[in-house]
């Protein structure tokens, strides 16, 4: 009868609704199986699609896999920008967004994992896209340190963010081995170890 639910009783997706299923699929079917083995006919099967329009909609795997990449991009500098915004002190800003991180690392674990124990198997731009993301929290927890160590020098403050982005990844790794620790406790870890070391540049009424 209406042409929305083409007579079938269900309500027929939009182009958004169909793409953000399609993306929670892959992302699924690409940490389960690695990016060599996934092939678009599975996640076209579980997804309930056509093969042909997963190719509409990203033109390849590599598409696909690129545009799984975009998206958590963007949801994670949302996560974490909302988390710290709510934040009442220096130390609470660092604790919110680790917590944000770990708890998005958290419910991406399989295709994080894969992502980042296997970076060169999917296409070319893999890599740097990983690279935008790091370059994207970089930025976001440089101006975090900037602002509750003003004394540290700039050479203090990129190393500081280096140092951060890798024990992050390296300890959400970590997390992927030992599923019972929260990400309660893994942000606490990372938080009391970026505290102690930056403690001789943190402003006094910080420390």
């Amino acid at each position: 009868m209406s042409s929305a639910t083409g007579g079938t009783g269900r309500r027929r997706m939009s182009r958004a609704e169909r793409e953000r299923q399609m993306l929670d699929t892959a992302e699924r079917v690409f940490g389960d199986n690695g990016y060599r083995n996934t092939s678009m006919d599975e996640i076209a099967e579980r997804c309930g699609v056509s093969k042909p329009m997963l190719y509409e909609y990203f033109g390849s795997k590599d598409g696909l896999l690129l545009a799984c990449m975009a998206r958590s991009k963007a949801e994670l500098l949302d996560v974490t920008q909302k988390a710290m915004a709510g934040a009442t002190d220096p130390k609470d800003i660092l604790w919110r967004g680790m917590v944000a991180y770990f708890g998005f690392v958290d419910s991406h674990s399989r295709s994080f994992a894969m992502l980042l124990t296997e970076p060169l198997a999917g296409p070319p731009e893999t890599a740097e896209a990983i690279e935008a993301t790091r370059r994207q929290q970089s930025a976001l927890i440089s101006g975090v340190l900037a602002t509750f160590a003003p004394a540290a020098p700039q050479d203090a403050l990129e190393a500081f963010t280096e140092i951060i982005m890798g024990a992050s990844e390296r300890l959400a790794l970590w997390r992927t081995r030992r599923p019972g620790t929260s990400v309660e406790d893994t942000a606490r870890y990372m938080t009391d170890f970026c505290w102690s070391g930056l403690g001789p540049y943190l402003a006094p009424e910080n420390g």
